[in-house]
């Protein structure tokens, strides 16, 4: 069985942590990643080169790296550089911002690709996606995995308050022999299943298990006196 075969139908979890939070910290995210793989998860999503590095022996799923360097434009894996690095960490799935934005160094998301591969033939290259248009770019790229990652955080999209399921019928329905993955905003369970009805292969959650901060507002929110 081959890597994405193995994650048909399967959950994938983001461990990560925002810089100056309590839990920025390689280790914790390690840990956390432990015990996400414990509940079931089978691949995990990690930021950051020391992260990837430190998690990489202590679980036996695939890691879908990245590195996130500014705030602003492409800032996801953004440049070769980075993206060779990420696989040299451990990742088996190197995560790329494929929007049609300019990249830092220059380079197209294709050059970009295809760099990677130059030296890292073995890696799987997973496409960070706005828009159906940023889609498109990402398998003109030879990507091999399409996430709705960044769907609502462009000005491409609406910002939905769960996935984008609109975003993931049409990719779908436009690359049924791509893998496809619902990533951005699955807060619910049934966020969950209605993102593999509308046709994904596998689900990435992230906030709503791994990020106690958030979930603590939102319960805080809820049970807060209304005016």
């Amino acid at each position: 069985m081959n890597l994405l075969e193995s994650l048909k139908g399967q959950l994938i979890v983001s461990c990560q942590a925002y810089p100056g939070e309590p839990m920025r910290h390689a280790e914790t995210m390690a840990q956390v990643a432990e015990a996400v793989v414990e509940g079931g998860a089978k691949a995990i999503r990690l930021q950051g080169l020391e992260d990837i590095r430190t998690a990489r022996p202590r679980i036996q799923v695939p890691i879908i790296g990245i590195v996130k360097e500014g705030k602003e434009g492409v800032f996801i894996t953004p440049t070769l550089e980075l993206a060779r690095a990420v696989a040299d960490a451990g990742a088996e799935i190197v995560a790329l911002d494929a929007t049609t934005r300019p990249r830092p160094d220059g380079r197209t998301l294709k050059e970009t690709v295809d760099g990677l591969r130059r030296t890292h033939a073995h890696v799987v290259v997973m496409a960070d996606c706005d828009s159906l248009d940023s889609v498109r770019h990402a398998v003109d790229a030879g990507c091999d995995i399409l996430g709705t990652t960044l769907a609502g955080y462009t000005e491409l999209r609406p910002k939905f308050p769960g996935p984008d399921l609109e975003l993931l019928t049409q990719i779908a329905a436009e690359f049924p022999e791509h893998f496809v993955v619902a990533e951005g905003r699955v807060h619910t369970l049934d966020h969950a299943r209605a993102a593999m009805e509308a046709g994904a292969d596998a689900v990435v959650v992230g906030t709503a298990i791994t990020h106690p901060t958030s979930i603590t507002r939102w319960f805080a929110g809820a049970i807060a006196p209304q005016d």
